[in-house]
C-alpha cells in the first residue's frame, strides 16, 4: 500500500524518545495508523486503487507503520475507506479520534445522557481529548475541559464545545477524599494517576467513565468507594435481564405433577431465565436497605483504545 497520511500519536512519541519501550525490534519505521491506496495484493479481497486505512495491531510496533511511504501488512489489518472520506480527512480523526468514538459509544450504551450532568475530559487539548469535546458537545452534553494549558487554549477549547475550561493545576490532588462532591456523569480521562482518581471520586451516582491513556501515570492510587457508594440504581442494571412474565405465560419448568395439576410456583419459576440477585426482594426477606431498587450500581472503568499526544487542528 502507498501511504498518502499518517498522525502523531502517544506512542509514537514515546518511540522517538526512547521511553515505554514502544518498538519490540529495532529497526522498525513508526507510525501506528496510515491512510492510503493499495498498490498491490496477494490478498483477493484487496486490489490496486482501493482506498484503505490501517491502525493498531503491530504498526510501528513491532512491524514498519505508516511513517513508510510504502507500507506492507496481512489482509486481515485492513480496513476500507468509505468512497467520500479523503485520505487527509481519515488521518485528520486517526487513531486519537477512532479512541475518543470508542469511548463515547461505550459510555452512551453504559447509559449517559446529556440529562445526567457535566462529562469532564482531560486532557483536553490532545488528539483524543479535543476530539472527545466536539464529539460530546455535539451530542448535547455540557463539556468540562480540563487542561494543563487553560491560559493557551480556553478560547479555543470553547471554540470546538467546551462549556467551561478547568486548569488541571488548579486540582489539589494531595488532597483527594474517597468520595468528592458528586460533580459529573462521566469523565474522558487521558492522563491516568491522581487525576483518575480524583474524578472517580467525583463521579454522579451511576458516573461513567473511560479511561483511555497515561500520560500522567499508569498507577491508580483510589478507593472501592466510588464503586460501592455512587453505582447505578438497580433498575438500570436489569435493562438486561430476562423480563418477569404473566403468571400463567411460562411453564413452571419441572413442576407439572403426573395427574396434569402444577405443584405450587416457586419464588423463581415466573422469571424467563436464571434468577435475577439484584431484584427488589420483600422485606419478609430482611432485604431491608440492601433490597432497594435505588442502590447505586458500579461506575464504569473501561481501557478503550490507544491515545494520541496532540490533536490535528
Amino acid at each position: 500500500m502507498r501511504t498518502k497520511y499518517s498522525t502523531i500519536n502517544y506512542k509514537d512519541a514515546l518511540s522517538h524518545n526512547g521511553t515505554g519501550r514502544i518498538m519490540r525490534k529495532f529497526p522498525t519505521v513508526a507510525g501506528i495508523d496510515m491512510s492510503g491506496t493499495v498498490e498491490t495484493s496477494a490478498d483477493p479481497r484487496w486490489k490496486k486503487g482501493d482506498k484503505v486505512i490501517v491502525h493498531a495491531y503491530d504498526m510501528g510496533v513491532a512491524h514498519d507503520g505508516g511513517y513508510a511511504e510504502y507500507v506492507r501488512v496481512p489482509g486481515d489489518w485492513i480496513v476500507r475507506r468509505p468512497e467520500s472520506m479523503a485520505a487527509v480527512d481519515a488521518m485528520t480523526l486517526g487513531t486519537a479520534g477512532f479512541t475518543a468514538a470508542q469511548a463515547i459509544h461505550l459510555m452512551l450504551h453504559n447509559g449517559l445522557a446529556p440529562a445526567s450532568g457535566p462529562v469532564a475530559v482531560t486532557g483536553a487539548t490532545g488528539g483524543v481529548g479535543c476530539v472527545a469535546v466536539e464529539i460530546l458537545a455535539k451530542l448535547g452534553f455540557q463539556v468540562v475541559a480540563i487542561t494543563g494549558k487553560a491560559a493557551e487554549e480556553s478560547d479555543w477549547l470553547k471554540s470546538i464545545g467546551a462549556a467551561e475550561v478547568l486548569a488541571r493545576q488548579s486540582i489539589d490532588l494531595t488532597k483527594i477524599r474517597p468520595l468528592g462532591a458528586a460533580t459529573y456523569a462521566g469523565a474522558v480521562d487521558n492522563l491516568g494517576g491522581d487525576i483518575l482518581a480524583w474524578l472517580l471520586s467525583m463521579q454522579k451516582i451511576g458516573g461513567t467513565v473511560a479511561a483511555v491513556g497515561l500520560a500522567a501515570d499508569m498507577k491508580l492510587n483510589t478507593t472501592v468507594a466510588p464503586f460501592i457508594l455512587r453505582r447505578a440504581p438497580a433498575r438500570h442494571r436489569q435493562r438486561q435481564l430476562p423480563d418477569v412474565a404473566a403468571p400463567d405465560a411460562v411453564e413452571p419448568a419441572g413442576r407439572r405433577l403426573a395427574s396434569g395439576s402444577r405443584a405450587r410456583p416457586g419464588p423463581h419459576d415466573r422469571l424467563r431465565g436464571p434468577p435475577d440477585p439484584f431484584r427488589r426482594l420483600p422485606e419478609r426477606h430482611g432485604a431491608g436497605a440492601h433490597g432497594r431498587e435505588d442502590r447505586p450500581r458500579l461506575a464504569s472503568l473501561t481501557r478503550i483504545g490507544r491515545p494520541a499526544a496532540r490533536c490535528a487542528r
